[in-house]
């Protein structure tokens, strides 16, 4: 009692920390000397000197010395998970709140726990430091000290769950701290865009170009950046198509980058995601970060709660200035490519009024001989489906209408969505007999895509099937499932499915 009367003005901290510092100073060189005078020269020449028992009885004595080991490190131990709870920033955690309050709860205890078996210490080690010739020990001695390591022990392993708790509690509160403060800066008008840039990567202040060289991010400064943001499954249909648009700003002379933010769990990553991570890197022609922890995670948190991204790939655009002229432009980059440039919601909206419901808004660039067949006036009929003996019998009984009615008519085969392997397939069939024409598995997986980023796009602009033809259309489309058969037939002007 009487330590404790002593420590009485301290804080539990700086109890435990002055008891352990006061019997390190004196009993310091004598565990040093304990512990080493087998192995180490210098420890054994000052044990001749100054404690030749404990040299001479060292095997005899190394049970003991181990359960006192493990007690010190048990103390020491406890004592650094102390320190940390008594140093915890109180702008992020109260110590009247949970986890924290229940931790200090704890600390009394712990602090009785560490004195008392300060004090067993240093009566155990005393009494080996005055042993003579009649040299005995006890095995309830070391059986004392195992049972203390074990009890302090634990309470590590409580306050150690506590502080872990804790600092969860301060990163979850400097998350937000960091969202909000990423909020107000995008949201605020800025002189440029490099303040946005630099608050998504944080630390991290270098990029990929598309060489695969390391440049500053200032390099994006004052231009139109277009930030892609996926998962590492983003499919390699979804980077050439991108791709085709991207390469294309260069010859209609648009000043505009993109750049490659993947959205990955930290928690989980290891080396197949560290493979499929560089393979994705080195099939992209643009901009992308270095690593996959570049981006900061109150930047993660705001993709997911403010963009909406969820699983599938969006572009969220900004323009010099660093202003979001739209949350997911990847719709209307499909639709309409760099024609949509700068890639606005308004734009986005004009477009929609502007263009009608034709056969060249759905396959402009998808069928290249699409002009020839409407400058010869003829009907096109594009089908999907996945059993072969409807399509042989529907081309075959398509084609017999057309020629009976003296109406030129070309046939092309869409495949199916979600159908990969099955479409393949079929579409070497179809060429092989010379039904139709069939598309090749990127435009099959485009033109299905193309469909779902219209009805997004619809959607994203408040349209409902009930004031929208165009939404109706196309949700008539995707409705088709996998045991239906569908065609669409088509003059200049007019689409109907």
């Amino acid at each position: 009692m009487a330590i404790f009367n002593k420590l009485s003005s301290y804080s539990w901290g700086a109890k435990v920390v002055l008891t352990l510092a006061a019997f390190a100073v004196n009993f310091g060189e004598f565990w040093l000397i304990a512990q080493l005078c087998t192995s180490n020269s210098l420890a054994k020449s000052v044990a001749l000197l100054k404690q030749p028992d404990i040299l001479e009885h060292s095997q005899t004595l190394k049970t003991h010395f181990d359960a006192l080991s493990k007690l010190i490190n048990a103390m020491v131990n406890v004592t650094k998970c102390i320190v940390e709870l008594t140093e915890l920033p109180s702008k992020y955690i109260s110590i009247d709140e949970p986890p924290l309050s229940t931790a200090m709860a704890h600390i009394h205890t712990a602090t009785y726990w560490i004195i008392s078996s300060v004090v067993v210490c240093v009566g155990q080690i005393t009494g080996l430091m005055g042993m003579r010739q009649e040299f005995t020990i006890s095995t309830s001695d070391a059986w004392e000290l195992s049972s203390l390591a074990h009890k302090v022990s634990s309470i590590h392993e409580h306050l150690q769950s506590r502080l872990r708790l804790c600092y969860e509690r301060i990163d979850e509160k400097k998350l937000m701290e960091d969202f909000e403060h990423f909020k107000r800066t995008i949201e605020t008008p800025q002189v440029d865009n490099l303040m946005i840039l630099q608050n998504i990567f944080g630390r991290e202040e270098n990029v990929l170009n598309p060489e695969r060289a390391q440049v500053y991010i200032n390099v994006l400064r004052k231009k139109h950046v277009l930030l892609l943001i996926s998962d590492l499954d983003i499919s390699q249909e979804e980077i050439r198509v991108l791709e085709v648009v991207y390469k294309e700003r260069v010859s209609s002379r648009l000043n505009y980058e993109i750049i490659w933010l993947p959205i990955v769990d930290r928690t989980t990553w290891n080396d197949g995601y560290k493979e499929n991570f560089s393979t994705m890197q080195s099939n992209m022609s643009w901009y992308t970060v270095r690593n996959h922890v570049a981006i900061e995670p109150a930047v993660v948190k705001y993709i997911r709660e403010e963009w909406g991204f969820v699983k599938k790939p969006i572009v969220v655009t900004l323009n010099p200035q660093g202003k979001v002229l739209c949350p997911n432009a990847l719709n209307m980059m499909r639709i309409w490519g760099n024609a949509a440039f700068p890639f606005s919601s308004e734009i986005e909206e004009r477009f929609w009024k502007a263009k009608p419901w034709t056969l060249d808004l759905l396959v402009a660039r998808l069928e290249p001989n699409l002009p020839t067949w409407v400058s010869q006036q003829k009907v096109v009929c594009f089908y999907g489906g996945v059993k072969m003996e409807w399509i042989e019998s529907f081309t075959t009984a398509t084609k017999g209408v057309a020629k009976a009615l003296d109406i030129g008519i070309e046939m092309v085969y869409v495949g199916k969505k979600n159908a990969r392997e099955r479409v393949q397939k079929i579409t070497g069939l179809i060429k092989e007999k010379q039904l139709s024409h069939a598309w090749e598995d990127d435009n099959v997986w485009f033109f299905w895509n193309l469909l779902e980023s219209m009805l997004y796009s619809k959607t994203q602009h408040g349209k409902t099937i009930e004031n929208d033809v165009i939404k109706q259309e196309v949700m008539t489309m995707l409705g088709y499932d996998s045991s239906k058969m569908d065609g669409l037939c088509s003059t200049p002007d007019r689409v109907k499915w």
